[in-house]
């Protein structure tokens, strides 16, 4: 099962201070990562901004924002985000814009190859934590933004197979040899359904796995793929976790995953269950009436709330970031 239709009608419709001065609110602008072997990464950018806003929408998806507007404040800290498969930029843009508002510069690239555009390389799980080294590089190095960021202060948050790559990209080392067995005993699970329709390249089995220890404090939500990394393959993450699991979770179901990565992190972290959520509960709330091919995304169990849960998810995110990356 792959989300790239589900996305692609998406788009086709369309607290504590973490700065010197805290902003009003969140700019955004769209920039475009230049590649050395491919063509260029898209990526949405929120900043702190004191310029007035307006509502912006992603399809189903939408945030308040000040599009192209100057930045306020320097040394601000830098969070990149990373989707889950098939997904795009925008799908935390409520996160995102929350972090802004926070004085955070926030990142989130769309994955070459595993977006609702392109699927080609949707299980070359190595690409992933590769190219968010590449978009921290591009922040600090090269983007407009550049000069209003603090190198030291960077964290990472992800979702889903993005929550897989934030756990790998802070020291991560997965084991994918452990994915057959994992997919024989759980025929039906969503990434089992994933492989055998596209299995692990050959190059991606035997890529390295790129660690970038410029990045501070990991948020990772309902990560895909816990199992593969077993206490030995967690024990090079030095960075501070928040970790979140849907307790209804219907697309990576059970004990493998989150909870997985709850057992085998050796250090104390910050573990969150959301009693009633689902898995689609951690992506942007729909404020638009979703397309048939987008409900699957939008939809919320009977009597969950998906918008107040977001004001508490977001404001967890927010604080441990802010006590990780700005707290003296």
């Amino acid at each position: 099962m792959s989300f790239r239709h589900v996305f692609a009608a998406a788009l086709a419709a369309a607290t504590t201070a973490a700065s010197p001065a805290l902003a009003a609110n969140a700019g955004f602008m769209l920039l475009h990562e230049p590649r050395p072997n491919g063509p260029p990464v898209e990526v949405g950018v929120w900043y702190p901004t004191d310029a007035a806003t307006a509502p912006m929408s992603f399809g189903s998806w939408g945030h308040q924002v000040a599009a192209g507007a100057p930045a306020a404040g320097q040394r601000l800290p830098l969070i990149v985000m990373s989707h889950g498969n098939g997904g795009f930029f925008g799908g935390h843009a409520d996160t995102a814009q929350a972090l802004a508002e926070a004085g955070f510069v926030v990142a989130a690239l769309t994955h070459p190859g595993d977006s609702y555009k392109d699927q080609s390389r949707a299980t070359a799980m190595a690409d992933r934590p590769a190219a968010l080294a590449a978009l921290i590089g591009f922040m600090l190095d090269a983007s407009p933004l550049k000069a209003k960021i603090d190198p030291g202060k960077v964290g990472a948050f992800g979702f889903s197979s993005g929550g897989f790559t934030v756990l790998a990209a802070a020291g991560g080392k997965p084991d994918l040899t452990k994915v057959p067995a994992h997919c024989k005993a759980h025929p039906g699970n969503f990434d089992c359904k994933l492989t055998a329709g596209r299995p692990i390249p050959a190059d991606a089995l035997t890529a390295p796995w790129v660690h970038d220890d410029r990045i501070k404090a990991v948020v990772s939500a309902a990560p895909a793929l816990g199992f593969t990394f077993g206490r030995d393959g967690l024990k090079g993450i030095k960075a501070p976790v928040q970790l979140w699991k849907a307790a209804d979770d219907e697309i990576l179901p059970g004990d493998d995953y989150a909870e997985a990565a709850h057992r085998n992190l050796p250090k104390p972290h910050d573990y969150r269950v959301v009693v009633g959520a689902r898995h689609f509960d951690f992506l942007t709330p729909c404020n638009a009436k979703p397309a048939p091919e987008v409900a699957v995304i939008c939809a919320s169990a009977p009597g969950f709330d998906r918008a107040a849960f977001h004001k508490t998810f977001n404001a967890a995110v927010v604080r441990f970031f802010s006590d990780q990356l700005v707290a003296p």
